[in-house]
């Protein structure tokens, strides 16, 4: 059975359109479907769109987080209910196109253990055009793993990839690099990447900033190193001025003047110096943090699921676990 997981937040206006198009592109598709519509959080009619549409569909159903928790956790949560041999990750903006969907299938069918879509355009305008290929730049530069670039959360994972997956619990996620840290055969599949059918993005820049800063902090050890290599740098620098100054005072020469002016650049320098490594060292430990807490990525306030319909263990026990922390 093929599953495929679309988180929903505040989307009313393209639900109805995005399934029909879905539907389309699934109907070439010989197996089992499961279709899976994570409502995170929205504040708009999305969940009673959904609702209708799992009332018509006896393949839909919608998993009602408790509250917002954002995107990457709520496809965690789809990926956790999901109970295909193989589960699609997708948007239901129409970014991601249906219709791709069936080329994913069959790259699978071949053999993939992971087919990841990947963009050979975008249709996105204005400073986000700009700052997506400026990121991948860095996070080129930055990562400890040879992550997959101009690729976004839409693909496909076989069941063993996303058990794999679904055994990471850490709380600060970038799918992407989840999936290309657990590895398997990887097939790609490419794709034009479409703008919106309707309504604003819903991905701000402070989210995009953070999805951006997990990426790099979750998977690059190299800020830290890039630290101690200024520090280095400032200190080598530093005790190459003293012994030039030393060796100066030894012959006479006027190397040291009072310039107030230089001393107090000097000190703004290297206090700039310090307190970027510092914040450096605060983005660890504040991941740390949130690792040692380990609260749960998701909490699931309703599954909307067709009567009769079949249920993995895996999701009874969530279902079970969340119901038992509803009560409590």
């Amino acid at each position: 059975m093929l599953s495929v997981v679309i988180p929903i937040f505040n989307e009313e206006e393209n639900i109805p359109a995005f399934h029909a198009a879905l539907d389309k592109a699934l109907s070439s598709i010989p197996e089992p479907v499961e279709i899976l519509y994570v409502n995170d959080g929205s504040r708009d009619a999305s969940l009673e769109r959904l609702v209708t549409v799992q009332q018509k569909d006896s393949r839909v159903t919608v998993v009602e987080l408790s509250r917002n928790f954002g995107h990457q956790a709520a496809l965690t949560a789809g990926m956790s209910t999901a109970q295909g041999d193989a589960v699609v990750l997708m948007d239901g903006d129409f970014q991601d196109p249906p219709e791709v969907v069936p080329h994913l299938f069959q790259a699978w069918k071949s053999g993939a253990k992971v087919v990841i879509a990947n963009r050979s355009s975008r249709a996105e305008r204005g400073i986000r055009r700009m700052l997506f290929p400026l990121f991948y730049k860095i996070l080129r530069w930055l990562s400890d793993y040879p992550i997959p670039l101009n690729a976004g959360i839409f693909g496909l994972l076989d069941r063993q990839a996303v058990n794999a997956i679904n055994r990471l619990q850490e709380s600060n996620r970038y799918l992407p690099g989840m999936r290309a840290w657990v590895g398997f055969p990887t097939a790609f599949v490419a794709y034009d990447r479409a703008d919106r059918a309707a309504g604003e993005p819903k991905q701000t820049f402070s989210r995009l900033f953070k999805y951006a800063a997990d990426a790099i902090f979750s998977f690059s050890y190299k800020p830290l190193r890039l630290g101690m290599a200024l520090g280095v740098v400032v200190l080598t620098l530093a005790l190459f001025l003293v012994m030039l100054g030393l060796a100066a005072a030894m012959i006479g020469l006027p190397f040291v003047r009072a310039d107030y002016f230089l001393i107090f650049l000097a000190v703004l320098f290297l206090g700039g110096i310090q307190l970027v490594c510092i914040g450096l060292l605060g983005e660890y430990i504040g991941r740390i943090y949130d690792e040692v807490r380990h609260r749960p990525l998701f909490l699931i306030h309703h599954l909307y699921r067709s009567e009769g319909a079949q249920t993995t263990a895996l999701s009874e026990e969530i279902h079970a676990l969340t119901k038992s922390e509803s009560a409590a």
